[in-house]
């Protein structure tokens, strides 16, 4: 008796990734470290000055860790409820954080208790930040108003109470200490000037506003709400520029990397999206396992930190540059080309008595039913949902084998309403795919042939018919326009192409004239 050949199962092309710079520089990242937070990261920020240690806000704690450091080296946990927006001042000595209680609070980063209080705000405070002087501190509440406190007597300075909704992000100013920016549930951003007692100038973003970023420049001004990123001339008194929609999701955070040439925005689809500044298009995208809060790019990009709802924060460090030459001290012994090749070249002789081993061969589920002769349970095996949806080829490959052997009608009868609408969904999903068109269309005539009776009895199996109808329409009036352009084509390509003359006999080419025929003058026309 033969033994039993398992299903072959072919290998179809698939199309690579297109390569490009982008490509290869966002891929340059080592495999990310995860740490777990105390709850939902809200918001990270770097230190601007080396080492570049970054503040990860987390629930009612805020942690600093440095650029390789899995440990917290800082932690602040002074909060009564949950903290908010901790961020560094520009010489990285001093950081602020609002609270649920109302309260904002200013540390030193080399101590452990507030050095500032702040109160006035009646609601939570998500928006902290320091102004460009270094003196002033910029806050934004679920109170509508933000405020602009002074540092060294810890007494408030000025109220604004325009927006009419929570005020969730904010912005200042690094060139102008008088400017800032918020961005409210209300759909608007603001540029409010210290100097005098009302905002400057108003954009409707016509979504929540989740957040904002100021280009180095200060003449882009880029917000991020709903599922949109839109970019704001504020050259041109707030003209919108651009307004991206890649996002599936609420767009939760933006960033830009160290030169300004690319914008990285995050989102509730789990996707961080790269795009170039000069086109706006997508060059880049990054996947995480749940959905993204904050997002924070180091100053010299060696760093990309992500914080998600379930608490998890992951950062991914830079691969180093591969030195051409190492310390003597540290070379290590490695294994050179001659072991990898040992016993490679050896030539067997006539009289060596070669000792194998026998190799035992492991048949899939669906190939262990198929010897068997249990055609239903191989093709219901092949034809699990993890198979279908992500290895098409298999059911299409145990649908030929059945089809070869002259079982495949049997393995189709015999089935519920549910496993028939599984079936034409599989039909409805990869029939008009040429890959699999050949062996699917006899499968789907199969189908249609034995439950032909029980059409019209149920409304699931009869909207699925309808769907399939619908694709073949559409898949023919598709190749009857491929036909036409394809005839066009030809005719384009055919004129295209240079004939060459034959000669007839009997013509003299060098007149035009056949011979014997004479020559009769042409009339002229009379000149003008």
């Amino acid at each position: 008796m033969a033994s039993f050949k398992p299903t072959k199962i072919p290998v179809y092309p698939k199309l690579g990734e297109k390569v490009t710079q982008d490509t290869l520089y966002w891929k340059n990242y080592k495999a990310p470290v995860q740490i777990k937070e105390f709850g939902s990261v809200t918001n990270i920020d770097f230190s601007p000055v080396t080492p570049h240690n970054f503040a990860v806000t987390a629930f009612t704690r805020i942690h600093i860790y440095g650029p390789f450091s899995q440990e917290p080296v800082k932690s602040f946990t002074r909060f009564k409820d949950t903290a908010y927006c901790g961020r560094f001042r520009s010489d990285g000595q001093l950081l602020v954080a609002g609270c649920e209680d109302s309260v904002v609070r200013l540390f030193d980063v080399s101590g452990k208790v507030a050095l500032r209080k702040f109160t006035g705000h009646t609601k939570a405070v998500h928006v902290t930040d320091f102004t460009s002087d270094r003196y002033q501190i910029v806050t934004g509440s679920d109170d509508y108003t933000c405020r602009l406190w002074d540092i060294p007597n810890a007494t408030e300075l000025t109220t604004y109470q325009e927006h009419t909704d929570y005020i969730r992000c904010g912005v200042t100013s690094k060139l102008n200490r008088d400017l800032f920016i918020t961005g409210s549930y209300d759909h608007t951003l603001k540029l409010f000037d210290a100097r005098v007692d009302k905002s400057v100038m108003t954009m409707d973003h016509g979504q929540p506003v989740e957040s904002v970023l100021l280009y180095p420049s200060e003449g882009l001004l880029v917000s991020a709400g709903g599922r949109y990123v839109k970019v704001w001339d504020m050259l041109k008194c707030g003209q919108p520029l651009v307004s991206l929609r890649n996002h599936h999701k609420t767009v939760t955070c933006v960033c830009l990397s160290s030169s300004g040439q690319r914008l990285l925005s995050a989102s509730l689809d789990r996707h961080v999206k790269v795009y170039n500044t000069t086109t706006y298009k997508v060059v880049h995208n990054f996947d995480y396992p749940t959905s993204i809060l904050s997002l924070a790019l180091a100053p010299d990009d060696q760093t990309i930190a992500v914080g998600m709802t379930n608490g998890i924060l992951s950062i991914k460090h830079r691969k180093p540059p591969e030195e051409s030459t190492e310390p003597s001290g540290q070379n290590r012994r490695r294994p050179t080309y001659r072991v990898f090749v040992k016993g490679k070249n050896y030539v067997p002789e006539h009289d060596d008595y070669l000792v194998s081993k026998p190799v035992k061969e492991h048949l899939a589920q669906y190939d262990k039913q198929l010897k068997k002769f249990n055609v239903s349970k191989a093709f219901d095996i092949a034809l699990k949902y993890w198979t279908r949806h992500r290895k098409p080829e298999i059911p299409v490959a145990v649908i030929k084998e059945l089809d070869r052997r002259g079982t495949l009608k049997n393995a189709l009868a015999g089935r519920d309403e549910q496993q028939v609408s599984q079936l034409l969904n599989f039909l409805i999903g990869n029939l008009v795919d040429p890959r699999f068109s050949p062996v699917l269309v006899v499968a789907a005539e199969m189908i249609l042939d034995i439950y032909q009776s029980v059409v019209g009895q149920s409304p699931i199996v009869d909207r699925q018919l309808l769907r399939l109808q619908d694709l073949l329409e559409r898949e023919i009036d598709y190749q009857q326009d491929l036909l036409q352009v394809l005839g066009m084509l030809d005719t384009v390509f055919a004129s295209r192409i240079p004939r060459k003359e034959v000669p007839c006999p009997g013509v003299d080419r060098s007149n035009g004239l056949a011979e014997g025929e004479a020559s009769t003058p042409r009339p002229q026309l009379p000149a003008t």
